[in-house]
Formats: C-alpha cells, structure tokens, sequence
C-alpha cells in the first residue's frame, strides 16, 4: 500500500474539525481483514469501543467495501486511522 497520507494543512482547510469524517477502505473480503480494519480505526481514533461501519461485498465476493463515519476530533485522528490502515495486509483501496 502506498504510503501516501493527505496533507494536515489541506484536512484543516477543507474540514471544520471536530466533525463527522468518512473513511471508505476495499480490501479482501474476510473476517479478518474486517476485524484489522476495525481495530485500526479504534486505535487510530482513540476509542474504547469498535466504530460502527457498513459493508457491501462484492457480486463475485472476493472484494469487501467498509465504510466508517466517525467524529473527528481534529485532523492529527483523521492521520492516524489513515497511518493504521496502511499497515493492513489486503488493502486494496483507501478513500
């Protein structure tokens, strides 16, 4: 996965922090994968709970789209649930 993260200064120009923000992530359609997903957004958000998320699986089933709409904080939370999902095996995509 490319290391590539948007820049803070753009986060904080386009987003009036703290506000709703949209993660949108594709990758192999498994448990596991979902569960990595869903503990990097936990931990790149700080919190003590799973996030809620939607799923939709591809027609062939390989695929799974994940999409979280946390409460962001600030822009340093936004960075670090992008920072986390890197990491994961199996990412395909990461809006």
């Amino acid at each position: 996965m490319n290391k590539h993260l948007p820049p803070q200064d753009l986060l904080e120009s386009t987003h009036d922090f703290p506000c709703p923000y949209t993660f949108k992530i594709i990758g192999q359609a498994n448990e596991n994968f979902i569960q990595e997903v869903v503990s990097a957004v936990r931990k790149g958000m700080q919190f003590d709970f799973d996030p809620p998320y939607e799923s939709r699986e591809s027609s062939g089933g390989k695929h799974i789209a994940l999409t979280f709409e946390p409460v962001a904080e600030n822009s340093d939370q936004v960075l670090a649930v992008y920072s986390e999902i890197q990491t994961i095996e199996g990412v395909i995509l990461l809006l």
